[in-house]
């Protein structure tokens, strides 16, 4: 198998697979009101959107690397406007199943959420209307990954899900398990985000249940997005809401969890700081090798819509760490890709690779001409 070496990350050369990065997760149609609220409005804007997904596209729209997902739709008008939209993505679609439509939705829905991104005081405030959805009944078996990782079948360099696709059901689990062993197998790195999202753990056990299978999968992980608080047996404070760090706290904490999974290569935690709705601090920091970072830092970023920020945290560390650009330059495009997401509306990223590094280097928000 061909491979190259960045920095004790070992991933799967280019040239070998068709795939820079697969993502497994659910895409769903997002409902926006724009500046108002979701009572009291009679026009939206949609958008598609998914924790896993949004990294996918990320990476394809931002970065020009060549990103799949593996979800499931059903087969009916929201079902295809929503490809519509991932087709307008470019994310590949090879690997998107399509389940009959029954005529009402009992047998299987598209999941859609509506989301208002506050403003000041006033908080965002997000409805999830998700139940019973295609993926959520997808059972291990449904999907070949030998053929999806294999570097006889398809190849893929880096694999990418979550604690939100875990979350959607008890099969779910079991897939996300199935993937991300097939994707060890065939020497594929694996990226898991944490991505806590209290309402759908709340019949799972909460946040208990999420740590419980989070430990079960951190075998598996390469490359983990989250905290502590995610993976701890014992649960903390810091296991119940945001964290913001300092290197002197990071750096310990990162060595805590790599000394009960020493598997684990890469940490990044993204912290954000909320002033107002639409004004955070934002920055990260990572581990790797036996040593910590700091990425770079907005004390006062001004925020359009701030959902999608952390998975365009992830394209961009995953961008830097697949192409070689090293913990601290990663990180810092990590960040500031996230930054810039944050700036225009909907879940996923509408910036390019030459305004991130603008914003890396330091370049202010006067306008280009």
């Amino acid at each position: 198998m061909h491979k190259s070496t960045t920095t004790k990350l070992t991933i799967r050369a280019a040239r070998a697979c068709k795939w820079d990065l697969v993502s497994l997760g659910e895409v769903m149609l997002r409902f926006d009101p724009g500046e108002g609220r979701i009572v009291g409005s009679r026009s939206f804007n949609v958008w598609e959107g998914g924790g896993e997904y949004n990294v996918a596209r990320g990476l394809r729209r931002c970065f020009q690397q060549r990103s799949a997902i593996v979800t499931a739709l059903v087969d009916n008008p929201v079902g295809r406007l929503v490809e519509d939209l991932m087709l307008q993505g470019g994310v590949g679609l090879d690997y998107l199943q399509w389940r009959e439509f029954d005529g009402v939705g009992r047998k299987a829905r598209n999941g859609v959420y509506f989301l208002e991104r506050g403003f000041g005081v006033r908080g965002g405030l997000g409805m999830m209307d998700r139940g019973n959805t295609a993926i959520s009944q997808l059972k291990p078996g449904d999907v070949d990954w030998n053929k999806i990782f294999s570097p006889k079948g398809d190849g893929v360099r880096w694999f990418h899900t979550g604690g939100v696709m875990a979350a959607l059901s008890e099969n779910s689990t079991a897939v996300v398990r199935e993937a991300m062993t097939a994707a060890k197998k065939h020497g594929t790195l694996v990226s898991f985000d944490c991505n806590y999202r209290p309402s759908l753990w709340k019949t799972r056990g909460g946040r208990k249940g999420s740590v419980k299978v989070n430990r079960e999968l951190m075998p598996l992980v390469d490359v983990l997005f989250g905290h502590e608080g995610d993976v701890a047996e014992v649960l903390t404070e810091a296991a119940h809401g945001p964290v913001w760090h300092t290197l002197e706290s990071f750096a310990p904490m990162a060595e805590r969890v790599v000394s009960e999974f020493p598997n684990l290569k890469v940490i990044a935690s993204t912290v954000r700081k909320p002033i107002t709705a639409n004004r955070n601090g934002w920055s990260a920091f990572g581990y790797m090798g036996g040593k910590s970072y700091e990425a770079l830092k907005f004390d006062d970023l001004e925020i359009l819509d701030r959902v999608g920020g952390g998975d365009s945290f992830a394209s961009g560390l995953i961008y830097g760490l697949l192409n070689g650009k090293g913990m601290k330059w990663s990180l810092d495009c990590g960040v500031a890709h996230g930054a810039l997401a944050m700036t225009t509306a909907g879940d996923s990223s509408m910036a390019s690779l030459a305004e991130v590094e603008r914003l890396m280097a330091g370049g202010s928000a006067g306008t280009v001409r």
